[in-house]
Parts: structure tokens; C-alpha cells; sequence
């Protein structure tokens, strides 16, 4: 009876079922956030590129901040970002053309009343000929 009760084991070899529940709750966790997080930042990426397409674009080169506004608009609304306000985008006029200044907080449900804020500000500079 004595030898039955010394032989214990010497070393764990893999996960218990709890481990593998704590593990498979937290990567759910991260994937909800990721699904519900993840659009905004596909959206600030098309609002980069179209500010970056501003900045070598000829054609407003002879623009007035309201054609300006125009066209950030309806190229948005062609790279699929529909919930854009022309209230985020501000243009000053510069040395060298226009100051385009776009600065907007998306917001969002995570999980049940967890919400999310994400702030985003962008700039460019289109040149102009006067």
C-alpha cells in the first residue's frame, strides 16, 4: 500500500480541459473585438489613400476648397465609405494651395454596453497655381 501512494506523477504533459476553456474564451474574445473594431480601420485606410491621391492629383491644381470637398466626397463614396459627413473635412488656404485637415471619431458597439471610440486625423497639402 505504501509503494501505490509514493508513485506519483512526475511532470504534467499538455493542457487540462480548463486551461483549453480560459485559452478558447480569450481568442473569442479577441475575435469579437477584432470583427467589430477591424471596418473602422479599413475605412481610415481608404480616407489615407484618397488624402494621399489629393496630393498628386493635376487636375486641382486650379481647385477652390468647395471642388476640393467635392471630390474627396465622391471618391470616398466610390471606395465604399458611405457614413462620411463633409463636416470632418476642413481646408484652409495655405502658402502653396490648401491645408486639407480630415478629423473624425468613429464609434461603435463592442460586446453588450462595452463601446469603442477611435480617433483619426489626417492632412494634405494640394497644390495650387494661384
Amino acid at each position: 500500500m505504501y509503494q501505490k501512494m509514493n508513485k506519483l506523477p512526475t511532470s504534467q504533459r499538455g493542457m487540462t480541459l480548463i486551461s483549453w476553456i480560459v485559452v478558447i474564451a480569450f481568442l473569442l474574445f479577441q475575435g469579437i473585438m477584432a470583427m467589430n473594431i477591424l471596418p473602422v480601420y479599413l475605412t481610415d485606410a481608404s480616407v489615407k489613400s484618397v488624402l494621399k491621391g489629393l496630393e498628386s492629383d493635376p487636375t486641382l491644381s486650379d481647385a477652390n476648397s468647395a471642388k476640393i470637398r467635392e471630390v474627396i466626397m465622391k471618391r470616398l463614396k466610390i471606395n465604399n465609405v458611405y457614413d462620411f459627413k463633409k463636416d470632418y473635412i476642413t481646408i484652409r488656404k495655405a502658402r502653396q494651395g490648401y491645408r486639407v485637415t480630415v478629423e473624425y471619431e468613429p464609434r461603435g458597439k463592442l460586446i453588450g454596453s462595452l463601446d469603442f471610440i477611435v480617433t483619426f486625423k489626417h492632412e494634405a497639402t494640394v497644390a495650387s497655381n494661384s
